[in-house]
């Protein structure tokens, strides 16, 4: 029988992690009659196929293009009329597919986020999460959203398909997840959040792994605002205090840097006072789930800010002139 819904898990070379999803797709509190999963190989060149003989999924291999065409190929060939889309990396808990499903009883809603949790007793991993949490409370104040994460996303199959899926020039997993979110919501189509709908996954537990990321993130974002500059002003994800930390991040570093002209001593104290202000909210929101990561945030936070404002100025140098 044809199935309600299709689950769709991008993969390369992560076998191991990917047999730790599928496990966890065992104890769903919703009947495997009512979905199937099909696992998308991106051209891996590990032990991925054996990996996954055992599990009742749909395994469909393709050549190395990335993960935005597996998710496009895996989408293409679902059965159901609910996509719902995770990553290798994930672990949904028992009832992540029944809450992901509930808010499309309203018929108008297209698309669906889920949250993120983690086990990780790393610092930086505690703080990663504390950093989404952060911004779920954010997003709890809208009753309709406009970004989408793809490690806990849905949508109606037939609007994924009209708008032919996530921009494959995106070679990488960074932002092409939002940037259809955007596109979806630009034509006013409804979006939410559901923050009960959970996975478990593994944060950047180091530092440099975290900024690495941030840089990443970053430099693919100038690419999104070139199609969406509209989203330069604001979203329901990201923020207000974190474009403004950029800004003041630079400055402070743009103070250190220039010894020869005084001046810039006082405009760099200034920013590091105003910088440190804004950190505020993030602290006191920390400081209630995690005492360690409050304390270390603000260092974080201005690392963060650096590696953001440096990946978006080298993107956009490098998209600008493409």
């Amino acid at each position: 029988m044809d199935k309600k819904i299709s689950i769709i898990i991008p993969t390369f070379n992560s076998a191991g992690k990917l047999i730790r999803c599928l496990e966890s797709f065992k104890t769903q509190t919703i009947n495997n009659k009512e979905y199937e999963i099909l696992v998308v190989d991106d051209g891996s060149n590990d032990k991925t196929k054996e990996a996954v003989t055992n599990y009742p999924i749909r395994y469909i291999y393709q050549k190395n293009r990335g993960p935005a065409s597996a998710r496009n190929n895996g989408a293409i060939q679902a059965e159901g009329n609910i996509i719902l889309f995770t990553d290798a990396d994930c672990e949904p808990q028992p009832n992540w597919i029944e809450e992901m499903i509930k808010p499309f009883n309203n018929p108008e809603v297209i698309g669906v986020k889920g949250a993120y949790k983690t086990r990780q007793k790393e610092l930086i991993a505690r703080l990663v999460q504390v950093e989404y949490e952060h911004k779920y409370e954010r997003m709890k104040k809208f009753k309709y959203i406009d970004f989408i994460d793809t490690y806990s996303a849905g949508y109606l199959k037939n609007i994924f398909l009209k708008y032919n899926g996530f921009d494959e020039r995106y070679p990488k997993a960074s932002v092409e997840d939002q940037e259809f979110s955007f596109r979806l919501s630009q034509d006013g189509h409804k979006m939410v959040f559901n923050p009960d709908a959970i996975v478990f996954h593994e944060h950047s537990d180091n530092i440099i792994d975290y900024l690495k990321k941030k840089y990443k993130i970053a430099f693919w974002k100038a690419f999104l605002l070139k199609r969406h500059p509209n989203k330069i002003k604001t979203d329901t994800h990201t923020p207000q205090s974190l474009k403004i930390q950029m800004v003041l991040s630079l400055l402070v570093l743009l103070g250190v840097t220039a010894p020869v002209y005084q001046p810039m001593y006082y405009v760099s104290a200034l920013s590091l006072l105003m910088f440190l202000l804004s950190c505020i909210p993030f602290v006191l929101f920390a400081l209630k789930r995690d005492q360690t990561v409050a304390l270390i945030s603000p260092v974080i936070l201005f690392l963060r800010s650096l590696a953001l404002s440096l990946g978006l100025s080298v993107g956009m140098v490098k998209h600008l002139r493409r």
